[in-house]
C-alpha cells in the first residue's frame, strides 16, 4: 500500500506514566481530532504503535474502518518485535492493531532509541499532518513536534 502523504496523518504522544491528564480526556480529544481529520479529507493515519497515545489512535482508527470510514491504518513499528518487554494486556492489543492494520513497516533492524528516533522521523516524512498530545517534557514526542514544525506539517496538539 502506497501512502497518500498529502492526506497522512501521523500521531505522536506520552506513554500513559507520562501523561498528566486522564486517559478518557485523552482518547476523547483523540477521537475528535481524527475524525476532524476524516472530515478534511484524511485518509491514511500512521501509528508508532508506543503503549499510550499511540495504541489508542491506531484502536480508534480501526474503529473507524469498522464504521465504515474509507481510512487505513499504517503501523509504523520502531523494530520487530519491540514489544516484547511490554504488560500482557499492551502485548494483545499491540497484536490485535497489527492485525487491523492496512500496512505494517519495521523501520529499524536494530533495536534501541536510535530506532525510535527513526520511526518517528520516518512517520513525518511520510505525513502532512501531526496530530500530538504532548506536555512540553523532554523525549521523543517533544523531539517529533520539532521535527514536524520544523519540516513543515501542520500539528495540532492537546491544548
Amino acid at each position: 500500500m502506497e501512502i497518500d502523504i498529502k492526506h497522512a496523518c501521523s500521531f505522536t504522544g506520552h506513554r500513559p506514566e507520562r501523561l498528566d491528564m486522564s486517559e478518557e480526556k485523552v482518547i476523547s480529544w483523540l477521537e475528535e481530532q481524527i475524525r476532524k481529520a476524516v472530515e478534511a479529507g484524511y485518509t491514511d493515519f500512521i501509528s508508532g504503535m508506543q503503549r499510550g497515545v499511540d495504541i489508542w489512535a491506531a484502536e480508534i482508527v480501526i474503529n473507524l474502518k469498522k464504521e465504515g470510514k474509507k481510512v487505513h491504518l499504517i503501523s509504523a513499528c520502531a523494530w520487530n518485535g519491540m514489544e516484547k518487554d511490554w504488560e500482557p494486556e499492551w502485548k494483545k492489543r499491540y497484536t490485535r492493531i497489527l492485525m487491523g492494520s492496512d500496512n505494517i513497516v519495521y523501520v529499524s533492524k536494530k533495536p534501541g532509541r536510535a530506532a525510535f528516533f527513526d520511526r518517528n522521523h520516518w512517520m513525518v516524512d511520510n505525513s502532512s499532518r501531526l496530530i500530538g498530545v504532548y506536555t512540553g517534557a523532554p523525549g521523543g514526542t517533544k523531539e517529533t513536534v520539532w521535527y514536524a514544525k520544523n519540516h513543515g506539517l501542520e500539528v495540532i496538539t492537546i491544548k
